[in-house]
């Protein structure tokens, strides 16, 4: 690899590592009760844009890590009664997830990736790099 190839490289992960998640969203601890997991999701929109809509799926894992419910949801918008998220603002969401059959574990850990981020006049852009999310600190 010659020294332009490596620079430009070197460049391109240092600039992809310091960027700066857009929305940011919080897990809370799962609750569960019989067949139905509730996961609880704090978002912050960071854009200087509203959020028109933004998908995402919730996977709960069992302490083998096995997937034992699976759940996808429009967080943001995606129904007349759910508005866009205006800038510099907070919001709730709670992923309501069924389980397979009834689990007495309660040791699931939830995962949860947004699929698909929409903001103001129709512009996409990509949530693998506008969006972080962190379980809650204890």
């Amino acid at each position: 690899m010659n020294n332009l190839t490596f620079s430009l490289f070197a460049f391109g992960l240092l600039t992809t590592a310091t960027v700066n998640a857009q929305l940011a969203a919080t897990l809370s601890p799962i609750k569960s009760a019989g067949q139905k997991a509730v996961v609880p999701l704090a978002l912050k929109n960071e854009f200087k844009e509203k959020i028109e809509t933004a998908r995402a799926v919730c996977f709960l894992l069992d302490d083998q890590g096995k997937v034992v419910g699976q759940s996808t949801r429009w967080i943001i918008g995606g129904k007349k009664s759910r508005p866009p998220m205006k800038p510099n603002s907070t919001n709730t969401f709670n992923f309501v997830v069924s389980l397979a059959t009834p689990h007495p574990s309660t040791n699931l850990t939830a995962t949860v990736k947004v699929t698909r981020l929409v903001l103001e006049h129709g512009r996409t852009v990509d949530p693998n790099r506008e969006v972080i999310i962190k379980p809650a600190e204890k």
